[in-house]
């Protein structure tokens, strides 16, 4: 049980070296002033970043999901496989619904994660900025706001949490249902690499507007006086402001990166579990372990 903890944990590392990247721009196009917006558009915003702020400047903010990501995925692992063992049977509903408790509760860890993460990616560049770090941000927010500051976004978080690991959990297990992935099979780890993808895209697109709402909350009165009341509030601003597009703002970066994360999470878990398992590690794909890698 431990090596899967750690198998998950390397991919879930793995994933988000690869993903954070485009996390950056995505949270940089969610948030930009549509009066004067700075980029035109996710190219346009990754070759910007570049110009002025180095390769490292689409890294900003990483330390944040990194810290948190061994707790994430403990949550995540543990919730998933108890809940999926009291529900008594391994069905597509209970995969979801699974999935759906291990979203809900991770969120204890993953909105104070996203929300330094997120003021980290909008700070400026050199001795300007405002964070020297993850835990400085977090650290400042909370001598400013208290608790309920480092908790900002944390509704929304959980309407976004709650149904995305749901459908996330579901997805891939129809599909490894569908393309008949067995612990021999020699095609198995292209199969997972597959239905891991395709699961992380389902998955955002199934709550990204809420994604938007959630950014655009955490990013609020970074630059000036807070501009929303709630949720309700910034869904009606935004809208009034800037129609419906404003709800796929990022959009584009977010699919272009949610494949290669999820793949990249199930490569890893592969090779880990090849390496500490020797021979068993041909059967422990198909099991529950590799079933439930964080989608960050």
């Amino acid at each position: 049980m431990a090596l899967d903890f750690l198998a998950g944990c390397a991919g879930g590392v793995a994933g988000v070296l690869v993903g954070h990247p485009f996390d950056t721009v995505k949270v940089r196009l969610q948030v930009q002033s549509v009066e004067k917006p700075q980029y035109r558009g996710t190219l346009h915003c990754f070759q910007s970043i570049i110009k002025q702020e180095s390769v490292l400047g689409l890294y900003k903010g990483l330390g944040s999901p990194l810290m948190g990501l061994t707790f994430i995925n403990a949550l995540v692992f543990g919730v998933q496989g108890n809940t999926l063992r009291a529900l008594g049977q391994d069905s597509p509903l209970n995969q979801f619904l699974a999935g759906a408790a291990a979203g809900a509760i991770q969120c204890v860890i993953c909105c104070p994660m996203e929300l330094a993460k997120t003021r980290l990616q909008l700070q400026d560049a050199g001795p300007a900025r405002t964070y020297k770090g993850s835990l400085d941000c977090l650290a400042q927010i909370y001598r400013r706001e208290g608790l309920r500051g480092v908790n900002r976004g944390m509704v929304s978080t959980l309407l976004r949490e709650t149904p995305s690991f749901g459908v996330y959990f579901l997805t891939y297990d129809v599909m490894t249902r569908a393309m008949g992935c067995e612990p021999h099979d020699h095609l198995l780890v292209p199969k997972l690499l597959l239905a891991g993808g395709t699961s992380g895209i389902t998955s955002w697109l199934s709550t990204y507007p809420m994604d938007v709402v959630k950014s655009r909350l955490q990013a609020d009165g970074l630059q000036g006086a807070q501009r929303y009341h709630g949720i309700i509030d910034c869904m009606r601003q935004s809208y009034q402001a800037e129609g419906w597009r404003v709800f796929t703002r990022g959009l584009a970066s977010t699919l272009l990166r949610a494949f290669p994360v999820n793949a990249a999470t199930f490569a890893t878990v592969t090779v880990v579990l090849t390496y500490t398992r020797g021979n068993e590690a041909s059967a422990a794909p198909a099991g529950p372990a590799l079933a439930q890698p964080s989608s960050l």
